[in-house]
């Protein structure tokens, strides 16, 4: 006797069928307005000479991380990147970085802090989150596609879907890690809740918050070459077209060109997240 298949697949392939037939105005609307951020910021830094922009980027890192050895690495680190000519595909790769990961610490940070505060969320959303981290990266270009077509917005939508739990997690533990002495002194004072949660808990738990922001960037630079695969462009798009055409050096230059902007952004951020100076 066969036992009938439980249609998980088409439920799930019609609700999202559902929602791109309600919802396609906003989907649309949501499209344009991306784009026009995306082209912007894109035109931005892609105005500026290289010579300039890797002058800028490296006075930066200097003022973010304060550490000669940062500084050296991004500034022969870009420069190499000009050197291979992949400065473009870099530029998009960084505007797609940026713009995801605005947006999922955006989503993810007062959501982990509501989670933080209040034991039905957190029993709501762990599961949610621990959901999200075991589905395969590949997984989220899915609802991507009807929602917002082939392109950079399709891209951005899944990485800040794929890069959201770790900012989630890591603000919910850093402001749950918040010793319960200092909570009963402040509540001694007569603190209210939000007094207690921007004076006390937030900058107690900043450097957990940071070490979740460096986690949320590295995966959304991580998933933003994966949806090269729906026209994303950038370095991941210079990786996908060396598979297609069996160029390994090429793919290895793009490799390599993604390997030195992760290696920048998680130097600084562990900087600034740390809070240290030195050389």
């Amino acid at each position: 006797m066969q036992i009938p298949r439980i249609p998980i697949g088409h439920t799930i392939e019609t609700f999202l069928d559902f929602l791109v037939d309600k919802f396609a105005f906003a989907t649309i609307a949501f499209t344009e307005v991306m784009e026009s951020f995306i082209r912007i910021l894109e035109d931005g830094m892609l105005f500026l000479p290289p010579w300039l922009f890797i002058l800028l980027a490296s006075a930066l890192v200097l003022w973010l991380a304060k550490n000669r050895n940062i500084v050296i690495l991004t500034f022969v680190g870009l420069l190499l990147i000009w050197n291979m000519d992949l400065w473009p595909a870099t530029i998009s790769t960084i505007a797609l970085v940026i713009l995801a990961t605005k947006t999922a610490i955006i989503l993810a940070i007062p959501l982990g802090i509501v989670a933080a505060l209040s034991q039905t969320v957190y029993r709501i959303v762990w599961p949610i989150l621990d959901v999200m981290q075991t589905m395969p990266a590949f997984v989220y270009l899915i609802p991507a596609i009807p929602f917002f077509g082939l392109g950079k917005v399709a891209a951005i939508f899944a990485t800040v879907i794929f890069s959201m739990p770790p900012a989630i997690r890591l603000t919910c533990l850093g402001i749950r890690q918040v010793p319960y002495e200092l909570i009963e002194c402040a509540d001694s004072f007569g603190t209210n809740r939000w007094q207690k949660l921007v004076k006390l808990q937030i900058p107690l738990a900043t450097p957990t918050i940071m070490a979740g922001v460096n986690q949320t960037v590295m995966l959304a630079l991580s998933m933003v070459v994966i949806a090269s695969m729906i026209g994303a462009r950038g370095l991941g798009g210079e990786v996908w077209r060396a598979i297609q055409r069996l160029q390994m050096g090429n793919g290895f230059e793009a490799g390599i060109a993604i390997v030195i902007v992760a290696i920048i952004l998680d130097r600084v951020l562990q900087r600034v997240g740390t809070g240290t100076s030195g050389k």
